[in-house]
């Protein structure tokens, strides 16, 4: 992807959502995160889990949604600016979709067998409706061909990436991508379980669902290979195509109610 280390202003949602190299974002949506987002344990699954019922009282989620509406698209110029801002949009329209129905068991109770949630108009970005699957599948997945962008949005389930405590930012996408990645990877109740002799491992469903965008069964071992780090990718150093598994995934809300304690 074209620019990712060479923007030094982020430029998120114009005018608002500003994050400024070395500096913390002081937006409504990075504040909605920090104030609501903390490491949880739910039916045996380590993750970052969300207060949704306080961030339905919370003031600065209304706040956050209405920057959304508001943005300036044509203000991003670099695709880091548009990748991050894309994101973010995502990961809060997964918010409301869950806060427009809470408290629910999932966020695809919020849809039907002939419309699942995904494919209904969430909310308004720059000044039009959006769904889940148009961000995901036509924006995301199609203009950037980055395949760490799967680990960094979140359908609000157990099974999912975390959702990080902050917004993504161009001047810093890279490493917060990478790092999303890695700490999926290394989560073995959601990542990656691997086998005794490292040619095999089980790994989560999203890399059977979207095996195409790493390359194939073969691209996403070498994925996997290389993006583990430390001694996961040193155990992993014989995984192959062939030796993937896949785990089970959980749609359950990523409910801080549901936390047994932090981890």
């Amino acid at each position: 992807m074209r620019g990712l280390g060479t923007s030094l202003g982020a430029l998120l949602l114009a005018g608002v959502w500003v994050a400024s190299a070395g500096a913390q974002d002081a937006t409504a949506y990075a504040q909605v995160l920090a104030a609501h987002v903390r490491p949880g344990l739910v039916a045996g699954i380590q993750l970052a889990v969300v207060d949704y019922s306080a961030v339905k009282a919370d003031p600065r989620y209304a706040l956050a949604l209405h920057d959304l509406s508001a943005a300036r698209l044509d203000a991003l110029r670099s695709d880091a600016q548009q990748l991050a801002f894309w994101v973010n949009a995502y990961n809060l329209l997964a918010i409301k979709a869950v806060v427009d129905r809470y408290p629910v068991r999932s966020i695809k109770d919020g849809g039907s067998l002939l419309r699942p949630i995904w494919r209904k108009k969430i909310g308004t970005v720059g000044g039009r409706e959006y769904s889940l699957d148009e961000i995901e599948h036509g924006i995301l997945r199609t203009r950037f061909r980055e395949p760490r962008v799967h680990f960094a949005i979140v359908c609000a389930s157990l099974s999912c990436p975390d959702l990080r405590v902050e917004p993504y930012a161009a001047e810093r996408l890279d490493l917060q991508l990478d790092d999303a990645t890695r700490r999926f990877l290394s989560n073995p109740t959601k990542g990656t379980v691997p086998s005794p002799d490292g040619r095999g491992a089980t790994v989560s469903s999203i890399f059977k669902w979207f095996a195409e965008d790493f390359g194939g069964a073969e691209g996403v071992a070498r994925f996997i290979r290389e993006r583990a780090g430390g001694e996961l990718g040193r155990r992993l150093g014989g995984l192959t195509g062939a030796g993937l598994g896949y785990l089970d995934y959980d749609w359950s809300l990523n409910d801080a109610r549901r936390a047994g304690g932090r981890t």
